[in-house]
């Protein structure tokens, strides 16, 4: 399941074992949320009417009722792993500076993006905010080569744009390309 070498990041006070201890007693409250998440599924599964018809022979208990019963098997499982001691690696390999200081532009810019493309998506329709979407988090997120991400972000803003219409039969907003499309 998980790494069992030790965590060396956080040394522990001596004589004070993890493995000795049951396991680290913090992990236990995932557990618990992954348990109620189980059984909150389990419980709104078997409220909902079964329906079966033609198309759909199973009716609409069967994925939550399944994902409640991996949810809780997951959890025991989980519990089980960190009573025996298991932790998970510490992260010495990965390539990020933790002592960093969260970079508050970009993520400001990101959030003005996501908001004018909400709010241009009615008028201006999918394709259209779309594109702005993609193209402006492209560049907050370092690509200085705006035509080929406005490109970029056009061939994906049609692409959802059919793919929702034709695959999942659902219509985004058209906007101003209202009969184009």
């Amino acid at each position: 399941m998980t790494d069992t070498t030790p965590d060396r990041t956080h040394p522990e006070p001596a004589g004070q074992d993890v493995e000795k201890q049951g396991g680290d007693r913090a992990q236990y409250g995932m557990c618990a949320a992954l348990a109620g998440l189980g059984i909150v599924l389990l419980v709104n599964s078997a409220s909902l009417a079964p329906v079966a018809s033609s198309n759909d022979s199973l009716g609409p208990r069967v994925i939550p009722t399944v994902l409640g019963i991996l949810l809780l098997v997951t959890s025991v499982l989980y519990a089980i792993d960190i009573h025996r001691g298991g932790v998970g690696a510490a992260d010495e390999g990965e390539d990020v500076d933790l002592g960093a200081k969260a970079d508050w532009k970009t993520v400001g810019l990101l959030v003005v993006i996501f908001g004018v493309s909400a709010a241009l998506m009615e008028p201006l329709g999918w394709v259209i905010a779309g594109t702005l979407l993609f193209t402006g988090c492209a560049y907050a997120l370092g690509n200085r080569h705006v035509v080929r991400g406005l490109l970029v972000g056009i061939a994906i803003s049609l692409g959802t744009f059919y793919a929702f219409a034709i695959g999942l039969g659902v219509n985004l907003p058209a906007g101003i390309l209202q009969g184009i499309l």
